[in-house]
């Protein structure tokens, strides 16, 4: 049996990385081993076999604290015994990382040069060396091909060290064989019409995720298309830019926020398009899930996973680099279109014959394996 430490800054229930890091560390937990997992802050229910360990540390910066958290978990490590380190967000010291966000020296070279010279941005490209650097002895778990390009590219990382994933969704997420009852049972609970249009966003961090292209693309609809579409958006963020943008478009009416909720599976039967024109996104599981549950998919180039809905012939993809009149023309075409059958059944069919649902038991896998070689 070893003793596994999980890390990351900041645990809330609806996060795609907080989620990834339950569903891998319940898989390492089946297999016997004890879980500890260290944070800053936690909210929200701690999974059964779960030991949390918080941390009390303040700092005038986030980036400081972050700093501060990592120097005090590395003499932790050291007493308590731990056989592997595994890290959610980059910082030294890891055994392993799971790397749900991006490149952040790729993203930094597309922007002003001045940048990398503030502390903030010069403490996380110092923590990102550390963990893909020529120096550094940590594995890395990668869940999107362009990851590997990028790290390779900016830091040399020996191939030995990156490990690519497959998808790792929940497969209660797959279209049930009553996924008509469910859908018309949502559907009154809502009170959307049958002729209404209900679209999706889901995912925390509404500005990342494109909200704000999501409401113009509505708003630049026909109207009688317009007066007839309702948008629900779910996720953990600030709602007040949103509601007060909608205000201005005039769509207060029409769109809704709420927070993240457990039965997302109803959510995905009952609506009629996901909509995801996400600014920059490493993966993007959402679009799987709506794919696997046949709700047809409208996204943009920028999200790792917008691949999937090209291969499946799921939904639509908005090409790079990002325009919102080509958005604004695929909502409009893909809200009556005739293929919405077809999308729908090509992407439970792709759910079906694809791999999209064994990243966390591979992830276990790689994690005991470094676990029991060191």
């Amino acid at each position: 049996m070893k003793k596994l430490a999980f890390v990351l800054f900041k645990y809330f229930p609806y996060g795609g990385l907080q989620r990834d890091m339950c569903r891998i560390a319940q898989a390492c937990r089946s297999w016997g081993h004890r879980i500890h997992v260290y944070c800053l802050s936690w909210e929200g229910p701690v999974p059964d076999g779960f030991l949390v360990h918080q941390a009390e540390i303040k700092r005038l910066t986030n980036h400081a604290r972050y700093r501060a958290f990592q120097q005090a978990l590395a003499h932790r490590f050291a007493d308590e015994g731990i056989d592997c380190v595994i890290g959610f967000n980059r910082m030294p010291g890891l055994d392993i990382y799971y790397a749900a966000d991006s490149c952040f020296k790729e993203k930094l070279s597309h922007r002003s040069k001045l940048l990398q010279l503030s502390p903030r941005y010069r403490h996380f490209l110092e923590f990102e060396e550390a963990v893909f650097g020529p120096g550094s002895k940590t594995h890395a778990l990668l869940i999107s091909p362009t990851q590997q390009a990028d790290f390779q590219r900016h830091y040399n990382t020996a191939p030995e060290r990156l490990h690519l994933l497959p998808p790792g969704i929940a497969r209660d997420r797959m279209a049930p064989p009553n996924a008509a009852g469910i859908r018309q049972a949502f559907r009154q609970e809502f009170g959307v019409a049958e002729d209404q249009r209900l679209l999706l966003a889901i995912g925390s961090g509404f500005k990342t995720k494109g909200l704000d292209r999501t409401l113009r693309a509505i708003s630049a609809l026909p109207e009688g298309q317009r007066s007839r579409t309702r948008l629900l958006a779910m996720g953990s963020d600030n709602p007040a830019p949103f509601i007060r943008m909608a205000k201005r478009l005039g769509l207060a009416q029409q769109f809704e926020i709420i927070s993240g909720r457990d039965d997302v599976p109803r959510f995905l039967q009952g609506g009629d398009l996901l909509i995801h024109p996400a600014y920059h996104e490493n993966t993007g599981t959402v679009l799987l899930e709506a794919l696997v549950a046949g709700l047809p998919v409208l996204t943009t180039a920028s999200c790792g996973y917008a691949c999937h809905v090209e291969q499946s012939g799921g939904g639509r993809v908005v090409p790079a680099p990002f325009e919102q009149a080509q958005l604004n023309q695929y909502l409009t075409e893909m809200l009556d279109s005739p293929q919405r059958e077809q999308w729908r059944k090509s992407g439970i069919q792709y759910g079906q014959t694809e791999d999209l649902y064994s990243m966390p038991e591979l992830a276990a896998s790689l994690i005991l394996k470094q676990a029991y070689g060191k």
